[in-house]
C-alpha cells in the first residue's frame, strides 16, 4: 500500500519521476500501428466554415458587422489552435498547430458554448482545426446548465460564449504512459496561453475557470469520462460590448485531498489520478466567490543570503502595430531542434523575462494586464545560465516581483544539462535554461489534488509566452517535460521542496 500520508497528487509525482537507474529498464518500443489520431471525428452534426473569415485583409470586411463578427472569432480559434503547416513523416503527414505539443501527440481538444447569438445559435460546438471550422454537434440551449456546473461564476452571466478545452487522454499516454499526464496539463497551458494572447489581438477577453464541477462538464458535452476529461472552461468577453468589460474573478477551486487510495497498476495511475482530482456535484446554489483575484504576494519566496542580485528591467517588447507582430509570431512558432552553442545577449534573455512574467508594460500595446493564471503565486522560476553574454554562468533564482536574478550557484552546468534533460542536446547547447517549480505538499495543502493540473497548466501557460518572445527575437526556443525529476535540484541547489514541472531550453538555432 502506498504511505498513506502521501497524497494522491504527491503519489502520482512520485511514481511518474524519472531516474536514470530505472529509465531504461521502463522504455519500450512504441506500436506505430496505434497511434492515437489527434483530431475528433463527429458522425453527426453540421459544419460551420470559419475559412472564409481567416484573410490576410481584415479591411475586406470593414462594411459588414456580420462578417467582423465571425472573422474575430475564426481569427481567434485559429491562432489558439490552428494548423500551420503540414509536413510529411514515415508516408503519412504530421500537422503541426500555433499550440506546441510534447510529441505533437496534441491531445487538448477545444470546444464552444454559445448561449445564443444573432449569428450563432445556442448549443454546444467542436472546433475541427484540421478544416478550420465549428461542428455544432448539439442544437439547444444549455448556458445555465453551464452555469450550474461552474458554480455560477459570475464571468457567466454576461458573457455570450464560452471555450471548454479537454483532454484526451490515450493521445499523450500512448507515448508517454502514466507521465503523461504531466504533458497533457502542459500542453493545455501553451493552448491557454495562446487563448489569452489570441483574444488580445481580437478584442476578447478570456475569464480562466478551473474549479467546476467535472463530471456535469464532462455530461454536458457528451464524452465518455474514461477517454476524455473536461480541463478548463474559459467564459469569452466581448470588448467591445462594454457590459461584457468584466473584473477578473476567482479561477481555482480545491478538490479533496485523497490519501485513502489503492494499489494501482501501472497504466491506470493516469486515469485514476484524474478521477480523483475530480470536483464533486453536491454544492449547491453559488459558491461565495471573490469579486477579485486573491491578492498576490508582495514579496518574492526566496531571498538567498549574500547571494548577487541583477536588475532585469529593460524596455519593453514591441509587438507591432495591432499587435501584428504578435500575431506573426503565434503563425510562426516552431520547437528548435539543434541549438549552435552561441551566446545569448542579457538584453535578449532581460526581454525573455519581461514579456513573460511583467504583463502590466504592455497594457498601452492593448495586451491585458493581469492575465488569467490559476496562482501564479505557487510557481517559481530559476535559470541555469551557460552562455549569455554580460551575466555570469551559472544557476539563478527569478525575483518577478523585485525583477532581478538572484545567484546560487556559481558553475557552467552544460554537461550537467545535457545528462538532466535525458540525454537531448537541447540542454548541453542551450545558452539557457528555465525551470519553472512549485511545492507540492504545500499547494496541495492550499487547493487540494487539483492543484497539479493548476500548477503544469501555469506552468505551459509561462512556457507559451517564453516560446512567443523568443520566436519574436529571432531566437531557438524549445519546452522539455521529461527530465530526472530529482536530480534536477541536486545538480542546480534547487531547494529540495520544489518540485520541477517544465523546462524551457533557450539558444541561437543551427
Amino acid at each position: 500500500m502506498p504511505e498513506i500520508h502521501q497524497s494522491i497528487a504527491q503519489h502520482y509525482h512520485e511514481r511518474t519521476k524519472y531516474d536514470p537507474e530505472t529509465l531504461a529498464s521502463k522504455s519500450q518500443r512504441l506500436d506505430w500501428a496505434k497511434q492515437p489520431v489527434p483530431f475528433k471525428e463527429y458522425r453527426i452534426g453540421s459544419d460551420i466554415d470559419l475559412k472564409p473569415y481567416i484573410q490576410e485583409t481584415p479591411e475586406g470586411f470593414a462594411n459588414d458587422p456580420h462578417a467582423q463578427w465571425w472573422q474575430r472569432l475564426s481569427r481567434l480559434l485559429f491562432r489558439s489552435y490552428g494548423l500551420t503547416a503540414r509536413m510529411p513523416s514515415m508516408g503519412s503527414t504530421v500537422y503541426l498547430r500555433s499550440a506546441p505539443s510534447a510529441g505533437g501527440l496534441y491531445p487538448a481538444e477545444v470546444y464552444v458554448v454559445s448561449r445564443g447569438t444573432p449569428l450563432l445559435p445556442a448549443g454546444l460546438y467542436n472546433y475541427q482545426c484540421r478544416t478550420h471550422s465549428l461542428l455544432c454537434f448539439w442544437e439547444n440551449d444549455v448556458w445555465q446548465a453551464l452555469q450550474e456546473a461552474c458554480f455560477w461564476h459570475p464571468a457567466l452571466e454576461s458573457t455570450q460564449l464560452a471555450m471548454i478545452v479537454t483532454a484526451v487522454f490515450y493521445r499523450s499516454a500512448w507515448r508517454y504512459e502514466d507521465r503523461a499526464y504531466r504533458r497533457i496539463c502542459l500542453d493545455t497551458g501553451h493552448l491557454l496561453g495562446n487563448i489569452e494572447l489570441a483574444a488580445a489581438i481580437t478584442d476578447y477577453r478570456p475569464h480562466l475557470i478551473g474549479g467546476f464541477i467535472d463530471e456535469a462538464i464532462n455530461d454536458l458535452l457528451y464524452i465518455d469520462p474514461k477517454q476524455e476529461g473536461a480541463i478548463a472552461v474559459l467564459p469569452l468577453a466581448d470588448l467591445l460590448d462594454i457590459q461584457q468589460n468584466l473584473p477578473p474573478g476567482c479561477t481555482a477551486l480545491p478538490s479533496a485531498t485523497e490519501t485513502n487510495y489503492p494499489d494501482i497498476p501501472d497504466g491506470e495511475l493516469l486515469k485514476y489520478f484524474h478521477s480523483h482530482t475530480e470536483i464533486q456535484a453536491g454544492i449547491t446554489g453559488k459558491l461565495n466567490l471573490p469579486a477579485v483575484k486573491q491578492p498576490k504576494s508582495l514579496e518574492d519566496k526566496y531571498n538567498f543570503p549574500f547571494c548577487l542580485k541583477i536588475p532585469t528591467t529593460t524596455t519593453p517588447i514591441y509587438w507591432g502595430e495591432k499587435l501584428s507582430d504578435l500575431e506573426l509570431a503565434i503563425h510562426k512558432r516552431r520547437s528548435t531542434r539543434a541549438y549552435n552553442g552561441e551566446d545569448l545577449a542579457f538584453d535578449e534573455l532581460k526581454a525573455l523575462l519581461d514579456f513573460t512574467y511583467q504583463p502590466q508594460n504592455y497594457i498601452d500595446q492593448s495586451l491585458d494586464n493581469a492575465p488569467d493564471y490559476f496562482d501564479l503565486n505557487l510557481i517559481q522560476t530559476f535559470i541555469a545560465v551557460c552562455g549569455v553574454n554580460g551575466l555570469e554562468s551559472g544557476c539563478y533564482y527569478y525575483a518577478p516581483k523585485a525583477q532581478e536574478l538572484r545567484q546560487i550557484r556559481f558553475k557552467n552546468f552544460r554537461r550537467e544539462l545535457h545528462f538532466l534533460c535525458l540525454g537531448q542536446e537541447l540542454g548541453r547547447d542551450a545558452g539557457a535554461v528555465i525551470f519553472h517549480t512549485a511545492d507540492l505538499k504545500s499547494a496541495i495543502a492550499q487547493y487540494g489534488d487539483r492543484v497539479y493540473r493548476y500548477l503544469h497548466m501555469d506552468a505551459g501557460h509561462l512556457g507559451q509566452r517564453l516560446n512567443l518572445a523568443a520566436i519574436h527575437l529571432n531566437l531557438g526556443v524549445s519546452g522539455i517535460g521529461g527530465f530526472f525529476d530529482d536530480q534536477v535540484n541536486e545538480v542546480l541547489g534547487i531547494p529540495a521542496d520544489e518540485a520541477v514541472l517544465y523546462i524551457t531550453t533557450l539558444g541561437r538555432p543551427r
